[in-house]
């Protein structure tokens, strides 16, 4: 029944064009623009700081048109911001300002309680649905957008209940046919439980890089000796700064606290690995391999 209802979403798409603007035709911005031009009738603006970024997009028919700032809301259905969140948090007043009284505008932000604090009292709150999909690769910019990366992945969205039910109803349906899975989490909790599931993973990795990229000791041929397992450890390190440097200062109170229990856990495999023992790792490496049972890892 799930899939039937996710195809008769798709199909009654197809029946009337929707304008949907894009700010920010990034990894994100552009994969939503290339899934939904796939998979229903609509027209996608996009607007983005980098002019590089505009004529790659429209040159690979990512996007429709481009467009400034003040001139892409014009009868716009849609308007998704997908920029850094020091942005998203800058511009959204504005943004809800300018508007059409029937525009869903809906963020992607890696962070939610600040964003969702700076308009909470805003006359047009009701027309916004603050989301967090959960999916993406290291790599940036538009000639990174992948048709269906949203497949299946998790989306989460805050307080649901200051956006217009009708506003809330449009932008499920969007997420439908981007195939996301949507739940309904708190905006305090989803930016604590993402400090621990994804922002410190991105931290650690950058450390990681770091470690090895400024050891001195080590020989200049250390990453053609490389494995599988240094690769996936630090393949988030690649990801963008300018996207995560806001992301690390907005959740900074949480990441921190993940941060201190993290090290608290290090020092405690520096001690174990010093003292040569054994029996202890042995435990602390078996409670750690129950991950597996948590979380699908492939």
């Amino acid at each position: 029944m799930k899939h039937l209802s996710e195809s008769k979403t798709i199909i009654n798409s197809k029946k009337m064009t929707k304008n949907i603007t894009i700010i920010g035709i990034g990894h994100i911005g552009s994969s939503i623009a290339v899934t939904l031009k796939k998979r229903m009738n609509c027209i996608i603006t996009a607007v983005d700081f980098s002019k590089k970024n505009l004529q790659f997009a429209l040159e690979n028919n990512i996007v429709d048109k481009v467009s400034e700032m003040n001139e892409c809301f014009a009868n716009a259905d849609f308007v998704f911001l997908c920029i850094p969140v020091k942005f998203i948090e800058d511009l959204l007043p504005e943004i809800l300002n300018n508007v059409d009284n029937n525009t869903v505008v809906i963020d992607v932000g890696s962070t939610k309680k600040d964003i969702c604090q700076k308009i909470r009292n805003h006359k047009n709150r009701k027309q916004f649905v603050a989301a967090h999909p959960i999916a993406g690769t290291e790599y940036n910019g538009p000639q990174s957008a992948i048709e269906g990366l949203f497949d299946n992945k998790m989306n989460l969205i805050c307080e649901s209940e200051l956006s217009e039910k009708s506003v809330l109803e449009k932008a499920k349906e969007i997420f439908s046919v981007l195939k996301m899975n949507t739940k309904f989490i708190d905006a305090d909790e989803h930016d604590k439980n993402l400090a621990y599931v994804s922002h410190l993973s991105h931290v650690l990795s950058f450390a990681l890089a770091n470690t090895v990229i400024n050891n001195n000791n080590l020989h200049s041929s250390v990453f053609t000796l490389a494995g599988s397992g240094f690769a996936s450890t630090v393949r988030l390190a690649k990801s963008s700064p300018e996207m995560w440097i806001p992301i690390f200062l907005k959740n900074s109170e949480n990441i921190l606290q993940a941060l201190d229990i993290f090290i608290d856990n290090l020092l405690e495999y520096k001690s174990l690995i010093q003292n040569s023992n054994s029996e202890t790792l042995n435990i602390k490496l078996t409670e750690a391999n129950e991950i597996k049972n948590l979380i699908d890892l492939k």
